[in-house]
């Protein structure tokens, strides 16, 4: 039976407060210099002189003679600062992107806007902080280092941007699937149980194990129970939807909603997303909202089962427990690759390659699913990619966020322990705010649903505050 609705939709995944381009602009000049001073006090850290009003009015020869050096992430405290940061971060651009594939964008398109910016940030790090100061024999600074015979090093560099970037596709359609929450959480827990134990003993157990391991076993049972809450939810979903048609099988009209009105959004002009004149709209967790996102949204889910969502979950949660150890790899060589003298690849050398790799794999995999989509995405072409502009803001801005994460991520686990610096999966915290607050994630389950997901997040928040205090110290 299909179900037509007369009213052109609204955007009831996102506040109005966000279709006000002043206020969104006013809220990101805001969050910028906010996070540009809370990284200014980590540096002060180590670097007490260096004063970022006095750095733009520099020149590069000024700054080199003034004893200028490449800034490294050296105490536990700076570290715990960078995963905090990274959190915020990687917690956030998930966010970024659900938005757009519930807006009807492709998510071709938008991985390849989104992949663009990811790699920008990584060059952006390397040529400022990476590159500041003069290059020594024991820590050369990233042009220094490009030209040095450590391929050893960069091929573990590129192999953690291969499995990063098959990850992240993955969670592009586990989103659609699964849902934002249960998508993070899921695959953040796996990447915590398999990667901390990994890069624990690539790090020489430098983290305290009493601590890190009982951490490890919150996120275990996180795994167990964000499989829980995706099945109950279904299933939540699934009554209601039968409800409905019941409803309007005996004559019952709800919430207004009476006809259906089809909604592209990848043809340009406005649409009911932007336009804000619908005079009725579906309530978050109705039946009728669970079809109008269907009908706006690039995937079609309803009647899936839960079983594929659950699949393209693990994959990803796999993929990304591999990306830690082999950067891991790539920057301190426990397994002895490098030859005699050359030093180890700094961290922003190795996130350059890192995000390189990661590129590289995006691209080619996003331009082919162009022509050959999977999960029965729509098709499309290069030209309309090009001209599709839809939220591509969005898209750009998301890259920038996940690749500043990243780099976070590794600098805070060079100091404290890549094992302790996992501690920045506990981004569905930020994640499941984002999927309950602004997507209307489980409003209006059942009892059991609600206990499930509290228990998951608790189990969450546990893990985190445990694998925080296993931190150790990188001599």
């Amino acid at each position: 039976m299909v179900i037509l609705f007369e009213k052109k939709t609204m955007d009831i995944w996102w506040p109005k407060w966000w279709l006000s381009p002043k206020k969104c602009s006013l809220f990101c000049v805001f969050l910028f210099f906010f996070l540009l001073k809370i990284f200014y006090t980590l540096l002060q850290y180590d670097m007490d002189y260096w004063i970022l009003t006095k750095l733009a009015v520099l020149s590069p020869e000024r700054v080199l003679s003034s004893g200028f050096k490449m800034y490294m992430v050296e105490s536990k405290d700076g570290a715990i600062v960078c995963m905090l940061l990274s959190l915020l971060l990687l917690g956030t651009w998930p966010a970024l992107l659900t938005l757009l594939e519930r807006r009807g964008r492709l998510p071709q398109h938008t991985y390849l806007d989104y992949t663009i910016t990811n790699l920008l940030a990584a060059v952006i790090i390397a040529l400022t902080i990476g590159q500041f100061g003069p290059s020594t024999p024991e820590r050369p600074n990233f042009l220094t280092q490009l030209s040095q015979d450590n391929w050893p090093s960069v091929l573990f560099a590129m192999a953690g941007g291969m499995v990063l970037s098959l990850g992240n596709l993955s969670t592009q359609y586990a989103f659609a699937f699964a849902g934002l929450s249960v998508t993070v959480v899921v695959s953040s827990s796996i990447t915590v149980v398999i990667g901390t134990i990994l890069n624990y003993y690539l790090d020489d157990k430098i983290n305290k194990a009493e601590v890190l391991f009982p951490g490890v076993a919150c996120f275990l049972v996180a795994v167990f129970l964000g499989s829980a809450v995706h099945s109950s939810n279904n299933a939540d979903n699934k009554t209601k939807l039968d409800n409905y048609s019941n409803d309007c099988k005996d004559g019952v009209r709800t919430d207004g909603v009476t006809s259906f009105k089809p909604t592209d959004f990848n043809q340009g002009g406005t649409n009911g997303l932007e336009d804000g004149d619908a005079s009725e709209k579906a309530k978050f967790g109705t039946a009728a909202f669970l079809i109008e996102l269907e009908n706006t949204r690039s995937i079609k889910v309803l009647g899936k089962g839960t079983l594929i969502g659950l699949i393209i979950t693990f994959f990803a949660g796999i993929c990304f427990s591999m990306f830690s150890p082999a950067f891991n790899l790539a920057t301190n060589d426990q397994w002895h690759t490098l030859k005699d003298g050359v030093p180890h690849l700094t961290v922003y050398t190795a996130f350059f390659y890192f995000s390189c790799f990661c590129f590289i794999i995006a691209m080619v995999l996003n331009l082919t699913f162009l022509y050959y989509p999977i999960l029965n995405a729509p098709k499309s072409s290069f030209t309309a990619y090009l001209n599709d502009w839809n939220g591509r803001g969005w898209a750009l801005l998301a890259g920038l966020v996940c690749g500043f994460g990243n780099g976070l991520q590794f600098m805070g686990g060079q100091a404290a322990g890549y094992a302790a610096a996992d501690a920045v999966q506990a981004l569905p915290l930020v994640s499941t705010f984002w999927g309950v607050m602004l997507f209307g994630e489980y409003r209006r389950s059942s009892r059991k649903t609600y206990t499930l997901l509290a228990g998951m997040l608790l189990m969450f928040t546990a893990a985190v505050a445990i694998l925080m205090a296993s931190s150790g110290h990188r001599k």
